[in-house]
């Protein structure tokens, strides 16, 4: 690694370091002392799922002379379902999936680290779909369980992250852990984000035309390892895989869910039950005198997507793209892709198995009833919306050396050295 990247480890470690080991630091500065360290950083990823903790280890090495910075060692990772977004008008018993999961933390980390041990929670679409109210209501449960913790609590260690975080913040986290941040060909990966409430794109655009035809709001500029990226991206809100499943079914924003069934043609025509998500239960089938299959539901999600997400000048180029959270979730369940290893699609390959899955519902419905319908969203968002070549290749994965590619490390930068994205 370069110069530029031991700097931003410098900063995370002093950063990380109580006041009363600052000041004996200071004192024996003149005199170095071989010493080898261990230093954590906890960060909750409050999505509209699930809740996932990162435990991230880094290591200071000092071996005789020679200095040595810290290095990201390993992460510890854990997830409950749901999301805190379904805690809404229960925020006790939200909090209580903070506890579980902290618990977790107590037991990765060592309890004499515990009090240096920064903690930090950012929500996403989930909260960011609730009224402001209710939202802050869960955020401060959780502030409060994070102060009655043994860790240390920075400020504005509780928030909601705005969309356009959350998609640099995963390109940051993937080109860190592939090595191209600090590459000098410039030569980096795009990023497709596909949660429950939100969808996220993010990439470095090579042609000017790129940045001069995107909306003003869609270019977002960072500054790291001594240089500034101008990325184009940006965040869907009501565009991710659950809320998309919503939107199709007439059903985003509806009143009268006591009574009121939402059907769709890309569901199987017997299936019925109620399905919740967001704290509200719906009541949905298949249309049991109709006609289902991929070319309706097809039309069906046309209307979700038209119009309404932005297609960048170059994706139709070669650039590479990393796919994770659903898109990488439903391409193993469609059997795409091995669960344990991930894997390299091209968009045309979602379109072909979305044609399987919906022309033999029966078969898939035991994996899920709503399998047709997402792989048939992940196509129509990756072609009518992106803009995507049938041969655009993606790179499907969860993980990058070992660590989970979303954008928790990414903020856990962010946290320690203010990576000012603007």
């Amino acid at each position: 690694p370069t110069g530029s990247l031991h700097l931003l480890f410098l900063l995370f470690f002093v950063f990380s370091l109580p006041p009363e080991v600052l000041v004996e630091m200071e004192a024996v500065a003149p005199h170095p002392v071989n010493f080898s360290r261990t230093f954590y950083g906890i960060m909750f990823d409050a999505g509209s799922t699930g809740t996932r903790i990162h435990i991230y280890k880094f290591i200071q090495k000092d071996p005789g002379k020679s200095f040595h910075l810290p290095v990201l060692d390993n992460e510890m990772y854990h997830a409950v379902k749901p999301g805190l977004s379904a805690y809404a008008d229960m925020p006790e018993v939200g909090g209580e999936t903070i506890r579980q999961l902290l618990k977790v933390a107590k037991k990765t980390i060592p309890k004499e680290q515990w009090i240096q041990t920064p903690v930090v929670l950012k929500a996403t679409a989930g909260l960011r779909l609730l009224p402001q109210e209710k939202a802050k209501t869960l955020l401060n449960e959780v502030k409060e369980i994070f102060d009655d913790s043994p860790f240390f609590v920075p400020n504005n260690s509780v928030t909601i992250m705005n969309g356009t975080n959350e998609g640099v913040l995963a390109w940051v986290t993937v080109n860190f852990l592939t090595g191209h941040l600090y590459a000098k060909t410039r030569k980096t990966i795009g990023i497709l984000d596909l949660g429950g409430g939100s969808t996220q794109i993010t990439f470095l655009p090579r042609l000017k035309k790129t940045v001069l035809t995107a909306p003003p709001d869609y270019i977002a500029k960072i500054n790291m390892f001594n240089g500034t990226f101008e990325l184009y991206t940006h965040s869907y809100l009501g565009n991710g895989l659950i809320a998309a499943r919503l939107a199709t079914l007439g059903a985003l924003g509806a009143d009268g869910l006591d009574w009121k069934v939402f059907r769709s043609s890309c569901l199987p025509k017997k299936f019925r039950e109620d399905w919740s998500f967001g704290g509200l239960t719906y009541k949905v089938s298949g249309i049991p005198d109709g006609f289902a299959g991929y070319k309706l539901c097809y039309q069906e999600i046309m209307q979700v997507v038209k119009g309404i997400v932005h297609q960048p000048f170059e994706v139709k180029g070669s650039s590479i793209f990393y796919a994770f959270s659903y898109y990488y979730d439903r391409a193993v369940e469609s059997g795409l892709i091995d669960g344990s290893r991930g894997g390299t699609v091209e968009v045309r390959d979602f379109k072909k198995r979305a044609k399987e899955v919906c022309n033999k519902m029966t078969k898939y419905r035991p994996i899920s009833p709503f399998l047709c319908m997402d792989m048939t969203y992940i196509t129509c968002l990756l072609k009518e919306g992106f803009g995507f070549k049938d041969s655009t290749v993606l790179q499907l994965t969860k993980k990058v050396n070992n660590m989970e590619t979303s954008w928790a490390l990414g903020a856990i930068f962010d946290h320690f050295h203010n990576l000012n994205i603007h």
